[in-house]
């Protein structure tokens, strides 16, 4: 079934929206949450509040993009998740990974978490990105957009691991100097 479909049986209101989405992005979705929480039945749970809240936001929204749509939708309730577990204990995830390898470009003081909340920051890495070539743009999104392990992003970039480790490595050298130049933070 396409995109548009699916989000007609969401805007009518009509059950067979979730499965359709389930059976269309259920892995996806259980992907980006599993990357995030390293645990399959908190991930289970969050793709589970994914669909209601789908279910509950496309009367007003009409997404253009489905899999783009749920995937933010999944992904920031797999990071709250994370985040309450979080506060509970230390809790190791490529989630939690991804965000210490990134630490390294942002400025002491301020955690990768809160300059990414901030919207020029998020602009000026997205400016970033796109000036990649293919192979680092893909390896540099799955990391830390999807947070692949080394050896996922490996396979589906054909590479090794170690030279997935030197690309993302460079790259983040590459964004610091990047976010220096811009301004938006200082060395």
């Amino acid at each position: 079934m396409q995109d548009y479909q699916i989000v007609d049986l969401y805007w009518e209101r009509n059950e067979a929206a979730i499965r359709e989405t389930e059976q269309k992005y259920g892995s996806y979705l259980s992907k980006v949450a599993y990357n995030i929480l390293a645990d399959y039945e908190d991930s289970k749970e969050c793709v589970n509040d994914t669909y209601l809240a789908a279910w509950n936001s496309m009367p007003t929204n009409r997404p253009k993009v489905l899999s783009t749509y749920l995937g933010k939708i999944v992904r920031q309730i797999s990071i709250d998740v994370f985040r309450k577990k979080q506060a509970v204990k230390r809790y190791a995830s490529e989630y939690a990974i991804s965000f210490e390898e990134l630490g390294d470009s942002f400025s002491d003081g301020i955690t990768p978490e809160e300059t990414l909340n901030v919207k020029l920051l998020d602009a000026s890495i997205n400016r970033f990105v796109r000036t990649l070539p293919d192979d680092a743009q893909i390896a540099f999104v799955g990391r830390y957009y999807f947070f692949d392990s080394i050896e996922n992003i490996a396979g589906y970039c054909g590479m090794t691991a170690s030279k997935v480790k030197s690309l993302l490595y460079r790259t983040r050298k590459k964004l610091k100097e990047h976010l220096v130049k811009e301004g938006l933070i200082y060395e």
